[in-house]
């Protein structure tokens, strides 16, 4: 078995945080872009924003402000909608200020995958209490453009081998947050074959739990959401 070496550890983690909220907030604000990408394939940053930086922290200290272990729904990476623009995962600025009662100033398109998982959301109980018990992240935590379009670490296999290293370190400094690694729940099917392996290989949870993408169900299964909401609140029961 592999492993995430100290030197990526300790870059995550220090004696000196200790909440949930604090470990997410640090991470976030230090992440830097990887270097060497593909022609014409770009990374968006929000987290070098002032806004974001302080949406980021009243985020996590709004529900996460606790040690408590969550369990983690990893995406793949963010939309340039979503947590490309706000810092937060699966979340634009609409649902930003809807849901989580967090104003702010930005502008997006709404996000398909935003709105499915805030469907969800609601009917689990709402934005706290889903938080209380869960964590939305991803494989790889900012946002991929290629041609002004989002664009996926898994599209091409350079990407991917190139990101590699970053996954996995990412990965882990999200899991130091205080992860429930009894069980994770991996978003895109694709994806959860990407992250199994990964799994094989480091050892990040006991097992994988995939489920079908929000933006695919919104894109091409919208006449079955209901059923997808119920699918995923069954899952999330099964795991707390």
């Amino acid at each position: 078995m592999g492993t995430v070496t100290n030197q990526h550890i300790n870059l995550l983690t220090t004696n000196a945080l200790n909440t949930f909220a604090e470990k997410a907030t640090a991470f976030f604000l230090q992440l830097q872009p990887p270097v060497g990408l593909p022609t014409a394939v770009e990374v968006l940053n929000p987290y070098q924003q002032s806004e974001i930086q302080a949406i980021v922290r009243r985020f996590y200290e709004k529900f996460f402000n606790d040690t408590a272990p969550r369990v983690f729904l990893l995406g793949i990476n963010p939309g340039r909608f979503g947590g490309g623009t706000t810092g937060i995962a699966f979340t634009d600025p609409n649902a930003l200020r809807t849901y989580c009662n967090i104003e702010n100033t930005l502008t997006s398109a709404a996000e398909l995958s935003s709105k499915f998982v805030y469907r969800f959301i609601n009917a689990f109980g709402g934005a706290e209490a889903f938080y209380q018990r869960f964590y939305l992240g991803a494989l790889y935590p900012l946002a991929l453009i290629k041609n002004g379009k989002n664009y996926n670490y898994y599209d091409e296999l350079g990407l991917f081998e190139l990101l590699k290293p970053h996954i996995v370190h990412t990965l882990q400094g999200q899991i130091n947050f205080n992860a429930d690694r009894r069980a994770a729940i991996c978003l895109g099917q694709k994806n959860a074959g990407y992250l199994r392996k990964l799994n094989e290989a480091y050892g990040f949870f006991e097992k994988i739990i995939s489920l079908d993408h929000p933006r695919y169900i919104m894109q091409y299964k919208t006449r079955q959401v209901e059923q997808y909401v119920a699918e995923y609140l069954r899952v999330l029961e099964e795991c707390l």
